[in-house]
């Protein structure tokens, strides 16, 4: 899957099911991927965490294809109840390394397009 903000193209991880949006970016790297998308079932306030992720992410949620807030440069969290959480409201979360949003001006209000492509 494809990913389209402003001008910029980016190669997506597709977590859909209830179990690949649970484990998420736990223990994963970029690897031949840019982007991870959560393809959440239902419209709502949605709030993730980065428990057991190996480096800082961007988290980016969407509502309707535009993106309704950043969380910036959230870090890694090892321990359970020590994690921070990061919401927003929307269908869908996107999941860029750490930096990308301010480094290529994504930002809230941009649209999105997802394709298979």
């Amino acid at each position: 899957m494809k990913l389209l903000i402003n001008d910029n193209i980016f190669k997506c991880k597709v977590c859909s099911t209830p179990e690949s949006v649970k484990e998420g970016m736990m223990n994963k790297t970029f690897d031949g991927f840019d982007c991870m998308v959560f393809l959440m079932e239902q419209k709502t306030n949605q709030n993730f965490w980065m428990y057991n992720c190996i480096v800082p992410l961007d988290i980016a949620m969407v509502n309707d294809n535009v993106i309704t807030s950043v969380n910036h440069f959230c870090p890694p969290c090892e321990v359970k109840n020590e994690c921070d959480t990061y919401d927003g409201y929307g269908n869908i979360v996107l999941e860029f390394l750490g930096g990308t949003c301010n480094e290529l001006n994504i930002k809230e209000g941009d649209k999105i397009k997802l394709s298979f492509f």
